[in-house]
């Protein structure tokens, strides 16, 4: 686990060297928010807008291998760039440029997951709305794990806010149902 850590801390330094914005989110954001889980890569996003992605991406292949064949034009097309420390801890780098991304960066704060190892991460409320919209399995445990932990602390009205419009463009009502039930817990 903490080869997982340094490795986001590099990555989050690498990112702010560059004067970029970003925060750790995914897996290791779960460790702070919800229930312990393994997790094996980090998750980090990345605000680079529109049109200006394979500047970022190069300045990245040029720090870290690429996992995969040509990750620039999967990047490109999927907003994803993996890549892979030179230990081999995966990362999986989200090209932000939407509204939401920006705010999940802007709401992001400093955690510290063991002596001198802080890690900017987004938060609680941003992480049920990424989670719920993912919507795959560990995803709905993950966001449960949440409000599990956090229920009565968490803005629900911003998470009604976020991913009630993220919904509608996905076109998957049966999100809102999920959302409803956590909030019963």
């Amino acid at each position: 686990m903490n080869d997982l850590l340094e490795a986001a801390r590099d990555v989050q330094r690498f990112c702010d060297g560059q004067g970029w914005r970003s925060c750790i989110i995914g897996g290791l954001a779960v460790l702070r928010w919800g229930e312990p889980r393994v997790t094996r890569d980090v998750d980090i996003t990345l605000l680079t807008g529109f049109g200006a992605e394979e500047s970022f991406a190069a300045k990245l292949l040029e720090k870290y291998p690429a996992r995969i064949a040509d990750a620039k034009t999967f990047a490109q097309k999927n907003r994803v760039l993996l890549l892979h420390t030179p230990e081999g801890v995966g990362i999986d780098i989200s090209l932000g440029a939407l509204p939401f991304e920006e705010r999940v960066v802007r709401n992001s704060t400093d955690y510290l997951y063991s002596p001198g190892l802080s890690i900017r991460t987004c938060s609680a409320e941003d992480l049920v709305v990424m989670k719920l919209f993912a919507s795959r399995p560990l995803d709905i445990v993950d966001a449960r794990g949440v409000v599990l932990r956090h229920g009565g602390r968490l803005n629900w009205g911003y998470i009604d806010e976020q991913l009630i419009p993220l919904v509608e463009v996905k076109g998957d009502p049966e999100i809102l149902v999920t959302l409803a039930g956590l909030k019963r817990l």
